[in-house]
Order: structure tokens, then sequence, then C-alpha cells
């Protein structure tokens, strides 16, 4: 009678961990889940898709301007298939390197109420004299 009365609460333990931990997924992946679309994508989304979301595309060759009181810069994002979509960027930090029109970049923000992405976050995509096959070895 002990030893079915232990299996219960050993059952009943179990059953409320992995409730606990499949909650905590749950909640952990509902939260950070972005979009990730591209310029074209994203001018056709409806806005409450994009209080979220991580655009790419290709760097504007015109409209590049340095924050001047701050780490920075806003650029125009513009479609990699088709340039005529294009969409006002503005990015608060350090700018990498490989920043410059032309580049491919990624950036994770949110749509302002103005109609520019914010951006939180900019990377650019490795210049091909990085890759592995363009190497003189």
């Amino acid at each position: 009678m002990a030893r079915k009365k232990n299996t219960c609460i050993y059952l009943a333990a179990l059953l409320l961990f992995l409730g606990g931990v499949g909650y905590l997924v749950f909640a952990g992946f509902s939260e950070n889940s972005v979009y990730f679309l591209n310029v074209a994508e994203a001018k056709a989304a409806p806005p409450d898709k994009l209080i979220s979301a991580r655009l790419f595309g290709t760097v504007a060759r015109e409209g590049i301007e340095k924050h001047r009181e701050r780490p920075g810069v806003s650029f125009l994002l513009e479609d990699k298939d088709n340039a005529s979509q294009i969409i006002e960027v503005s990015y608060s930090g350090a700018v990498p390197d490989t920043f410059k029109a032309g580049a491919e970049v990624i950036v994770e923000g949110g749509m302002g109420p103005e109609g520019r992405f914010a951006a939180k976050t900019l990377m650019t995509k490795c210049p091909s004299k990085y890759q592995k096959e363009n190497r003189q070895s």
C-alpha cells in the first residue's frame, strides 16, 4: 500500500515538472519569435507584424546619413530583387566596418509610427573576399 502511494506522489511531481518545463519552452518561443522578411514582404505586411521583425535587403546607394550626436546611421533599405521597394531605416549603435552602399544587411527592430523602421541590431553580410572559394592559398 505504501509503495503505491509513493508512486502516485512521484508521478504527480513528474507531471508538474514536465508541465512547468513545457510552459517555459512555450513562453520563450512565443516571446522571442520575430518575422524574417525581405523589404517587399515587409511593405505588404500589416503593421502589427512589424512590431518585432527582422528585415534583409541591400543598402541603397543614396540616403546614407551618419548620426551627428550619437553613434548610428539612417539609410534606405531596398529589396534585393526589386530596388523600387524601399524602407527607411534608423539605427542607433555601433556601425559595422563593412556597412556601405550596396552591402547586404539584416536589421532587427520594429516599425515606428512615422513609417521608419527603428533597428536595434544591424548586421552586414560578409564580403566575398572572406568566402572560402575565393581565397588564394
